[in-house]
């Protein structure tokens, strides 16, 4: 149980194949040791906890450890003896100091996911610093200069597959604008008996090795009931024209995935406590390597208060999605004396993640059906369908003109603003920069103490970029399998499985900040990248170039810049800038939401603003482990 009861208080893959493989035969060895030391949960039926580490200074050791999630016995790479890793709690305005020592065969990092912080201390190997090599222990010391909810995993190999990631929660300097009474991670994995080197290889010969749900002469003949057969084959041939399947959900499954909720398989339950009546936190985050999660729990709506660490306005929702790396906190209140599930079902179905929320320990709720399993639509495949639907135009348009924001308020001020803003001061800027070369140190988190940059009148008048780049035709090949013939933001689409499910599901045109935006200026380049991808060959990139093929992309210290994201493909990416802040462009204007993850819909189009206040070198990537192996990195480059 994780409470914390307020009442009471350019070598992405610097481990070489041969390397990784030794590093395996020598966890080997520990298998060799006594089980009855090890992670035994599925064997005992009995829920774990990491523990929760508080302070200033911290001591982090990763080593492996034997495991068993699922009945069988393997090796995993845990920090302080633990999958998932302790969870660190830290102060806002304090500075930390943590001293990581690595026991394993090869080398190994630690990435502070969504932190502000010195690129040195960021953490991947080959662009910030060397790594943590073996025996060796690396002491990350930098100021805290945000709150909310984050996590850590590693950036090196595919280390954040075999456990090594934990939670981060980072306690406001002021009074926090959330009111609770519990306050719970829970964090949200997959697991896989499997030595992750064998499912890339099984990736990169079959792409669908882990798709059971492939299309059949018996599907054909459904289809022809329900569609007619001359739709049927039409669409067929549209499909196998564009070497597509419907069925593409998810590169990886059920198939060799079992979903943990804070390192418990489903049988173990984890539980977390309340008494009717009183306001649960619940921190919801995504440290899986390749799973988008669709979380409810029956019976009990959901307040989405933060997404990303930073403060949104509430909106109450019945279900919602998370990206893989994306955190949401949300309020519950039950109010009655039983149980609840916790639901987490992956967007492929098949299996969950499941915990319980409980009055008391030992009591547990009904486990609600899987939902069926979806398929792409002709909106992911760029032919219209759903967005045509809502009334979207399917046009090229810049990111000012995007459909579905014509119907939505871009002063920025609502009914529900809060009062506090009215009275901001300059003082919150201490740990930003308005008295130095605007965005030339870092910008502070959105806050009640801060106020807004704006730009000098001159440019005020400016909502476009003044120059643009990258916007370079595709063309069809062994990186790029297909192009949509029309993109959308698809702002208000909760995602495929979602949609008519008779749930209120949360959508990125809900988040609205609590607080404004700091930097006010208008950008002056767009940078417009198109995410790429041959999903039988298993190859992805932006722009049709792999990680070894591209160059990074420069920006100027201090400059405001529109990044547009294009998927060109079938398959959703949670987008990852390392070290600056990602303001979704969603309509929502001065309330722009802050977020450190986007996960972007197929053919579908997002654009967002970054402020260029942090010099270094940062990683920028999909999120999903195997897709960032496969070349969907690039490097951004602060200077």
């Amino acid at each position: 149980m994780l409470e914390n009861d307020k009442a009471r208080g350019r070598s992405m893959l610097p481990v070489s194949r041969r390397s990784f493989v030794q590093g395996l035969a020598a966890g080997g060895a520990v298998a060799a040791l006594d089980w009855r030391a090890g992670w035994t949960c599925a064997e005992t039926g009995q829920q774990q906890t990491p523990a929760t580490l508080t302070g200033k200074d911290f001591e982090l050791t990763i080593d492996s450890l034997p495991v068993n999630f699922t009945g069988r016995r393997s090796i995993a790479t845990a920090v302080n003896g633990s999958v998932p890793g302790p969870i660190l709690r830290w102060r806002q305005g304090d500075t930390v100091t943590i001293s990581v020592t690595n026991r394993l065969p090869t080398p190994t990092s630690i990435h502070w996911h969504g932190m502000r912080i010195p690129a040195e201390m960021d953490g991947v190997p080959g662009l910030s610093y060397p790594g943590i090599a073996p025996g060796k222990t690396f002491v990350y010391r930098f100021p805290v200069l945000q709150n909310g909810t984050y996590w850590y995993h590693s950036h090196s190999g595919f280390q954040e597959q075999l456990g090594l990631w934990g939670a981060l929660v980072i306690e406001p300097r002021d009074k926090d604008p959330i009111e609770y009474d519990r306050d719970y991670v829970v964090l949200l994995s997959d697991w896989t008996d499997t030595n992750p080197e064998t499912l890339y290889s099984n990736l990169k010969k079959q792409s669908d090795y882990y798709n059971f749900h492939r299309r059949t002469a018996g599907t054909f003949i459904e289809d022809v009931k329900s569609k007619g057969l001359r739709s049927t084959v039409r669409n067929r041939l549209m499909l196998g024209r564009m070497d597509m399947s419907p069925t593409d959900i998810a590169d990886v499954t059920s198939a060799t995935y079992t979903y943990l909720m804070n390192g418990n398989p489903p049988d173990a339950n984890w539980a977390a406590l309340f008494k009717p009546g009183e306001r649960v936190r619940l921190r919801f985050i995504n440290a899986s390597a390749m799973t988008l999660f669709d979380v409810r729990i029956p019976g009990l709506p959901m307040t989405v208060v933060q997404a990303d660490g930073n403060y949104v306005q509430p909106v109450t929702v019945d279900e919602m999605r998370l990206g893989v790396a994306e955190t949401y906190d949300v309020i519950v209140q039950p109010q009655e004396d039983q149980a609840y599930t916790i639901f987490a079902q992956p967007e492929s179905r098949g299996s969950y993640a499941r915990g319980t929320l409980a009055p008391r320990m030992g009591m547990t709720a009904a486990i609600p059906p899987m939902d069926p399993f979806p398929l792409r639509t002709m909106a992911d495949m760029g032919m219209g369908g759903m967005a045509q639907r809502k009334g979207m135009k399917m046009s090229g348009m810049s990111s000012d003109q995007m459909p579905g924001m014509k119907d939505m308020q871009m002063n920025g001020t609502s009914q529900n603003s809060m009062p506090e803003m009215k009275d901001m001061d300059m003082s919150g800027m201490r740990d930003g920069a308005l008295d130095q070369p605007a965005g030339k140190t870092p910008f502070p988190q959105p806050g009640l103490r801060t106020t807004r940059l704006m730009a000098p009148s001159s440019q005020r008048m400016s909502r476009t970029a003044q120059t643009r780049e990258g916007e370079v035709p595709l063309r069809l090949g062994p990186e790029v399998a297909s192009v949509p013939m029309s993109t959308s933001p698809r702002l208000r689409d909760p995602g495929d499985g979602l949609n008519g499910n008779g749930r209120r599901v949360l959508t990125y045109a809900d988040l609205r900040a609590l607080y404004k935006g700091v930097d006010g200026r208008p950008p002056t380049r767009e940078i417009i990248l198109h995410l790429t991808g041959n999903m039988v060959r298993f190859i992805w990139g932006f722009d049709a170039y792999k990680f070894s093929q591209a160059e990074p992309i420069h920006l100027k210290l201090g400059e405001r810049v529109r990044f547009v994201l294009i998927n060109d493909s079938m398959m959703e990416h949670p987008i990852h800038l390392h070290g600056l802040w990602s303001e979704l462009e969603n309509g929502s204007g001065e309330l722009s939401p802050y977020k450190h993850t986007l996960l972007v819909k197929p053919a579908e189009r997002v654009s967002y603003l970054i402020s260029a206040d942090t010099p270094g070198r940062w990683a920028f990537h999909c999120h999903l482990l195997y897709h960032m192996a496969a070349g969907m990195f690039r490097t951004v480059v602060v200077s």
